[in-house]
């Protein structure tokens, strides 16, 4: 076991990992036809018979997803009660956006609307009725679903991991159903599964982006769109990533992220202001409406009635690809995702991202299909299907300051590409060192390095699309996983319920004679705010004493207790055999002063120390200063009280 050196390399995941992906590879490079072959049949038996069941587990996560963020488990913060995020709502929204699927809305804002406009599921192609089938399509395809799915992997994780203090890897998922049991080798391997994914997903799309962003400065520059080109397009933003994840999350993914949300604002603005104005916000009304009013329906809509591919080409395709996506995209936004609350991340992770996507879609596929149905540009049609790279450059090209509009879609779409290559190399070598992001630069380095060549052999070998099925495959075993995660999420979140059931209660304290001059000393405590050395002296003193006079009154009682003093605080635990134990500690916080405080302090301090009280989901944000020996006795007695409550709520 592994639990204690959260900074070490995971050797049993690094190394049996990086064979597993040489070997993938190798076989689709040596056996290209036999590869393309199995991994197409695979993927067809997959959507053949279960893709009820993708649909289903899509189907519970977006329901599930809604339900939390809404229901009393919502105020449950992801991290100690203490906690605070570790970004701003800016920074975080732009760095989730970046990494769930930026890019894939430059790839696909104008070409997936036109697609399904020009071969529409149900309706006559090319038609009024197309149109509004073809934006209700894109809009079900892009919203709620594709965030609910990597809303619920990034809660379990970060809930599991900031609540409960275990490794930010999928393995955690799994906590509730196996235990400890995760940091052996059922750990291992569901480890080296999510490696594998998230490794070859991020370098199949680098590969595919590659050729847009060729297409791009083919557009802008007339750059050569040959192989060898494009392979040196993939070197170039692998450089780009190897700075940026050497600069670390706070300062290269972060800073590229704001930038590039930006330059996407900017860019949506330019085309809603120069675009059909007022038809792209009636359209905006009447496309989410139909999108809302249907949703339920197109949620089960299977075809089971008819004989079509259209299905396992498009919706299967995309479940399965979000999915595939969701350890990778579930662990990024996880671990920026520290200190919210549950409605919080709900609302920032699921709503946020796809109202924007929403708008984004708008945009760009009304303002595409109003070119072709009402301006007779054809061409645009034809290239959404047969060259959807060059679709969007095509389109900008319609556009005033065309040049200009294309300049900034390029640079958006490497700035996405380098976003999701750092970030995916970050959570591979998190996910190969016990969750820790704070390893040597040499790892980064590695895996940024291994997902650029990757790139690069598939798009020389031609193999890029048989991995990316393969990679869509292995989002069946997943959702299995996904599902019982789920299970074991509610049922972690029970337990917090009767946890803050258990606080609300207040046992009645027999008092005895009270002390006439105990109001005083409460008094003066309120309005005193002392140095850090007087509440350490507190602590060492008055803490000391009144935890080791309950440890030794327990122990008179059969139950073990145990104090620990450092120079963080004085900690109390109490263990409750295979229950949840109980842990009390005084710790010195430090706090800005009240002005008010300066006016009777010849010391002038700005700051003042808490002796502040913790428990063992955090800390309660209240302070013990000063009081006495029996007041504090009296206190962890009343949190030790509710914390039998507690056990006996869980009974």
């Amino acid at each position: 076991m592994n639990k204690d050196e959260p900074g070490k390399l995971n050797s049993a995941v690094f190394y049996p990992a990086s064979l597993l992906v040489i070997s993938l590879l190798l076989f689709t490079l040596i056996f290209p036809q036999a590869s393309a072959s199995f991994f197409a049949s695979l993927q067809s038996s997959i959507v053949e018979n279960f893709s009820w069941f993708y649909v289903f587990t899509v189907a519970v996560i977006l329901v599930f997803t809604l339900y939390l963020g809404f229901s009393r488990f919502s105020d449950v913060k992801l991290g100690p009660d203490h906690a605070t995020p570790d970004y701003s709502y800016v920074s975080w929204l732009s760095m989730l956006f970046a990494a769930g699927m930026g890019i894939g809305l430059m790839f696909y804002g104008v070409a997936e609307p036109l697609m399904h406009f020009l071969v529409p599921p149900t309706a006559d192609p090319g038609t009024v009725a197309a149109a509004k089938e073809a934006m209700k399509t894109t809009f079900f395809h892009w919203g709620l679903h594709a965030w609910a799915i990597y809303a619920i992997v990034a809660l379990t994780l970060a809930y599991f991991s900031f609540r409960h203090d275990l490794p930010l890897t999928l393995r955690s998922a799994l906590y509730p159903l196996i235990g400890d049991k995760i940091y052996g080798w059922r750990g291992d391997l569901v480890d080296i599964f999510a490696v594998t994914g998230t490794l070859f997903g991020v370098a199949t799309s680098l590969g595919l982006g590659v050729l847009q962003i060729s297409a791009g400065l083919n557009y802008l520059f007339e750059f050569p769109t040959t192989t060898i080109a494009q392979v040196g397009l993939i070197i170039g933003i692998t450089c780009i990533a190897i700075i940026s994840v050497a600069s670390g999350l706070d300062r290269g993914i972060k800073i590229l992220s704001e930038f590039n949300m930006i330059l996407a604002v900017g860019l949506l603005a330019l085309i809603l202001i120069l675009g059909p104005t007022v038809f792209l916000f009636k359209a905006l009304m009447q496309n989410t409406g139909a999108y809302l009013s249907d949703l339920v329906l197109n949620t089960f809509n299977l075809f089971a009635y008819q004989k079509t591919e259209w299905i396992g080409g498009w919706t299967i395709f995309y479940w399965g690809w979000w999915l595939a996506w969701a350890p990778f995209v579930g662990i990024f936004i996880a671990r920026i995702s520290r200190g919210r609350t549950i409605r919080e991340f709900i609302l920032g992770v699921l709503i946020v991202p796809t109202v924007f996507t929403l708008i984004w879609m708008n945009i760009f596929g009304n303002s595409a299909i109003d070119l072709v149905l009402n301006q007779g540009n054809e061409m645009l049609g034809a290239l959404a299907t047969d060259n959807t790279p060059v679709a969007l450059f095509l389109f900008l090209e319609q556009f005033p300051w065309s040049s200009f509009l294309s300049g900034i879609a390029v640079l958006m779409i490497v700035v996405f590409f380098v976003t999701s290559c750092d970030s995916g190399a970050m959570v591979i070598d998190m996910l190969c060192s016990h969750g820790n992001n704070n390893t040597p630069l040499w790892q980064r380095v590695y895996w940024t390095a291994g997902v650029g060549v990757i790139a690069a052999v598939l798009l020389l070998a031609d193999g890029i699309s048989a991995l990316q099925t393969m990679t869509i495959a292995s989002a069946l075993p997943f959702a299995v996983v996904l599902l019982i995660a789920m299970f074991g999420l509610i049922k972690a979140l029970r337990v917090e319920a009767f946890k803050q059931d258990s606080q609300q209660y207040t046992p009645i304290i027999l008092q005895g004679n009270s002390n006439e001059e105990n109001w005083r000393e409460r008094l003066k405590s309120i309005v005193d705010f002392p140095s850090k050395k007087r509440v350490t002296q507190f602590i060492n003193e008055t803490g000391s004493s009144s935890f080791l006079a309950v440890k030794k009154e327990l122990k008179e009682l059969d139950i073990e207790a145990e104090v620990e003093q450092t120079e963080a605080g004085i900690t109390i635990s109490v263990k409750q055999g295979e229950d949840q134990g109980f842990s009390y500690a005084i710790l010195p916080k430090l706090h800005a002063q009240p002005d008010f405080a300066n006016d009777n302090n010849t010391s002038q301090n700005e700051v003042y120390y808490r002796a502040e009280v913790h428990l063992g989901e955090g800390g309660q944000d209240y302070c013990v200063m000063g009081w006495s020996k029996t007041a504090l006795i009296n206190d962890v007695v009343d949190q030790y009280h509710k914390h039998l409550y507690f056990l006996h709520l869980m009974r």
